[in-house]
C-alpha cells in the first residue's frame, strides 16, 4: 500500500477526519470508528511503515511511549478490568490498514477477544471518549 492510498497517512495529513486523543511530532493517537469495545483507541506513527518489520526503531519508541500513556489514560478514566494491547502484521495475521499502528482495547471479564468492530460508533461518544482520555494525559 503506498501513502497516498493510505487512510492513516490521509488522517495524519488532515485530509480525513479523526476523534484525536494526543499528538507529537512523531505519534498520533485516535479513537477507532468500527471499535470492538468501548474506548477502543489506535496509535500510530505519522511516517508510513506498513508493519513492524518496516518501523524505524525510533519510531518504535515513540510509539511505545505513546501506548504506555494512553493505556492509563484508558484505565484512569474507564476503569476496565484489562487492557489488550495488540499490533497485527499483514492481512494473514488480521491487519486490515496496512500503517504499522497498535491497537488498545479496554477489556470486561469474560468478554470475546477480538480486534475489530463491525459497527460505526457514535462519533458524540468518540469525541467523548477522545477529550476524557486526553483531560487524563
Amino acid at each position: 500500500m503506498s501513502e497516498a492510498d493510505c487512510i492513516f497517512c490521509h488522517i495524519v495529513a488532515g485530509t480525513k477526519p479523526c476523534h484525536k486523543v494526543l499528538e507529537s511530532d512523531s505519534v498520533l493517537c485516535f479513537m477507532d470508528v468500527f471499535p470492538a469495545t468501548e474506548g477502543h483507541t489506535l496509535v500510530i506513527p505519522k511516517q508510513h511503515f506498513e508493519t513492524v518489520f518496516d518501523i524505524s526503531e525510533a519510531a518504535m519508541q515513540a510509539v511505545a511511549a505513546a501506548v504506555r500513556r494512553v493505556a492509563g489514560a484508558i484505565r484512569g478514566e474507564l476503569s476496565p478490568d484489562g487492557i489488550t494491547i495488540a499490533q497485527v502484521n499483514g492481512a494473514a495475521a488480521g491487519q486490515t490498514v496496512m500503517h504499522y499502528h497498535v491497537h488498545l482495547l479496554p477489556r470486561t471479564e469474560g468478554a470475546s477477544m477480538r480486534l475489530h468492530g463491525s459497527t460505526k460508533a457514535d462519533p458524540a461518544r468518540l469525541d467523548e471518549l477522545a477529550g476524557a482520555f486526553a483531560a487524563r494525559l
